[in-house]
């Protein structure tokens, strides 16, 4: 893609994307699990959706990418597999103790990007105080 993968752009090139394209970016990843998870014929379960597996082609438009781990399900049913196989940082708590993949558990690792989008943070940063290295348990500091 002529954009390369939305990671790069997040937290490697520090590219500026203003709250429009990263806009865009999040509502076409949406629209990609949208389709992959109700629109086909069966249920396809990505099982890796991250950052790096989002390419952008040269209108920012996001594609996701990288099906190595995706299963096809029948619409209704429950993923048989239970191999562990997601990225740390993007997967959903419940995961862990079902070990079987979800439309829910791509949607967690959805918010997990969209969360990167919108504060140009990684899901685990290395490079910030222990308190803070996962995202999402640094978000869940800031109860409204």
């Amino acid at each position: 893609m002529e954009n390369g993968s939305l990671d790069n752009h997040l937290f490697k090139e520090k590219s500026l994307l203003t709250w429009a394209m990263r806009y865009k970016i999040a509502q076409g990843l949406a629209s990609a699990l949208l389709f992959l998870h109700e629109e086909w014929e069966q249920c396809v379960l990505h099982r890796d959706v991250k950052s790096s597996n989002v390419m952008l082609d040269s209108n920012l438009n996001a594609k996701l990418g990288d099906f190595g781990l995706a299963r096809l399900v029948d619409h209704g049913k429950d993923s048989k597999t239970t191999i562990l196989a997601r990225t740390k940082g993007y997967m959903a708590p419940e995961y862990l103790d079902i070990l079987k993949a979800s439309k829910e558990s791509d949607v967690y690792s959805f918010g997990i990007v969209a969360l990167e989008i919108a504060c140009g943070r990684e899901s685990i940063d290395f490079n910030v105080r222990e308190s803070q290295m996962i995202l999402m348990q640094s978000i869940l500091v800031f109860k409204l």
